[in-house]
């Protein structure tokens, strides 16, 4: 079970994540977690660069470590990078040391001040540790940005993608249907996602595009 629009009791007991940017701009930010993955990266890519998109991906560590080449193309075409830990850890099921470790491995490799924890579940203790330690003063130099402040970002639109029980089409009109300005979507370019993910990101772009939205990267 899960939602397609982020509810606003959620939002509200959880104040400090970030939900959705501001709803006065026609612009649209796009992510893509879990990998980075051969084939279904390279496609999310090629299909972003048609439209002159930018978009977010949250890398898993090991992922990054299997495939160096991809991540590289993933950084050349300008997109922004995410920490999503190492291993893919559900915070709720992780103690907080462990779980801590787990991104400050992934962390040296993304380098980046954003984070989403995977299946959208962090304890406020986790997010308390990574704010007070991951992104401390005296990591800042190890930073590719200039403001070190971590930002811990969730989405407003689910695409359902992940889902092998949903059709293609569904996770289209999931997206379209709830998009709205300043809309964080989350797609996967992973393996498990690619059948709905290769049908509904270019006709995503490809509405929205039409509609006079921009999509940028967080």
């Amino acid at each position: 079970m899960y939602l397609i629009k982020s509810p606003l009791l959620l939002k509200w007991y959880y104040p400090s994540l970030l939900w959705n940017k501001s709803r006065t701009e026609k612009v649209i930010y796009l992510t893509f977690d879990d990998g980075p993955i051969p084939n279904v990266t390279d496609f999310v890519l090629k299909t972003l660069k048609v439209f002159n998109a930018k978009a977010t991906f949250f890398c898993i560590g090991d992922n990054i470590v299997k495939h160096p080449e991809v991540f590289e193309r993933v950084k050349t075409d300008g997109h922004a990078i995410g920490n999503h830990t190492f291993n893919h850890l559900k915070g709720w099921k992780t103690d907080d040391e462990t779980y801590l470790e787990n991104t400050l491995k992934c962390q040296e490799l993304t380098q980046s001040n954003l984070f989403r924890p995977p299946y959208g579940r962090i304890k406020k203790s986790q997010a308390r540790s990574l704010k007070s330690q991951v992104w401390s003063p005296e990591y800042e130099s190890q930073l590719h940005t200039d403001n070190s402040q971590l930002q811990i970002v969730m989405w407003d639109v689910l695409s359902g993608d992940f889902d092998i029980n949903l059709s293609p089409e569904k996770c289209y009109q999931n997206v379209i249907k709830h998009t709205e300005n300043g809309s964080i979507i989350v797609f996967h370019d992973s393996l498990k996602a690619f059948d709905r993910l290769e049908y509904a990101l270019p006709r995503v772009l490809a509405h929205f595009s039409e509609k006079g939205f921009t999509f940028a990267s967080l």
